[in-house]
């Protein structure tokens, strides 16, 4: 989930914490319950720092290993550790439970989200990710604001907050079932299809597709149980036993790509000045006709790379600049 939706979490949780007698009868264990929430709620997401490293290193990692099995276990540690230091009096019991509770909650509501988690670490490095909540879900977030003026207005923090609770799981419930249907109208649509990815936006009725068959990729959106098909890409294998893609798989920008995305199509092009550009598009997301997330290698005419990048971008002149060179 975003951010202000993870924070939204964290001050619910806060207020459902007081169903704890300990916690309901001690005002100062209360008061670090608050901040231990409010920090689990967020921390998972701390390798974001690793945006200013690099693209590559950031999307390879991002979710993985802070939203990882030993990290659900030690992220509620160290900040129950750390706020008993400074709140020596608490129960500390309590505090851990209810941080353990922030830290674990988000990581599980990250797993419905079209990008997922490495939750399964480290038993596992498969991404898990139901693709049924849009990172930023504005039915769930207004329900939050809505449940935070009914606290405020009443008074009346636990009762508000299971009723929160009773709703969500009702909306999610809701969310897999016209996923389902998605899925259905996508099969009929595309009759032999053998992968199909189907993905929530922010719009409640609208969800982005994408299909490939042995012979083809096919892109589009629904609208309900209606599907319609924007785009059709022939499907063909990536030619790894030619020179210049052989050398730019070896480009980590390129292996962070192939490491997430699992439905791409390729482009090799011949440069303006010179040399090759080899281009891989993730066909999941398609926005307003252009297809924003993808890698791409520049090499010279004796296949050394000159440069490269991946990452979500919105238009073929910020590419260029990213790249440092004209096509």
């Amino acid at each position: 989930m975003d951010t202000g939706t993870h924070i939204a979490m964290g001050v619910a949780l806060g207020g459902l914490a007081l169903i704890d007698p300990v916690i309901a009868s001690e005002p100062l264990t209360h008061k670090a319950v608050i901040s231990g929430v409010l920090v689990g709620s967020l921390i998972p997401d701390v390798d974001t720092v690793l945006k200013f490293r690099n693209n590559a290193v950031y999307i390879r990692n991002h979710r993985g290993i802070t939203h990882s099995m030993p990290a659900v276990a030690l992220w509620p540690i160290l900040i129950s550790g750390i706020l008993y230091w400074i709140y020596p009096d608490v129960n500390l019991l309590h505090l851990w439970l209810w941080t353990f509770l922030a830290v674990f909650l988000h990581v599980f509501v990250d797993i419905f989200n079209s990008y997922g988690t490495q939750a399964l670490r480290p038993f596992s490095h498969k991404w898990v990710a139901l693709s049924v909540i849009n990172t930023f879900d504005p039915i769930i977030f207004a329900l939050h604001l809505i449940a935070f003026g009914v606290w405020w207005k009443t008074g009346e923090p636990v009762p508000t907050m299971l009723g929160l609770l009773a709703i969500l799981v009702l909306y999610y419930i809701l969310r897999f079932a016209m996923k389902r249907a998605v899925t259905h109208a996508v099969e009929h649509t595309v009759p032999n299809a053998e992968e199909i990815f189907v993905a929530p936006t922010m719009s409640f009725f609208q969800w982005r597709v994408a299909a490939s068959t042995k012979e083809a990729h096919y892109v589009g959106r629904a609208y309900g149980r209606s599907v319609t098909i924007y785009d059709k890409f022939d499907r063909l294998p990536l030619p790894t036993e030619e020179k210049v893609v052989k050398v730019a798989m070896t480009d980590s920008n390129m292996r962070a790509f192939t490491s997430f995305s699992p439905t791409y199509r390729w482009v090799i092009d011949e440069l303006k000045d010179g040399g090759y550009e080899v281009r891989l598009i993730d066909l999941r997301y398609r926005s307003k006709g252009y297809y924003p997330f993808v890698a791409v290698v520049h090499l010279d005419d004796e296949y050394n790379i000159l440069n490269s990048y991946t990452g979500w971008i919105f238009s073929e002149q910020k590419l260029q600049k990213k790249l440092h060179i004209e096509k």
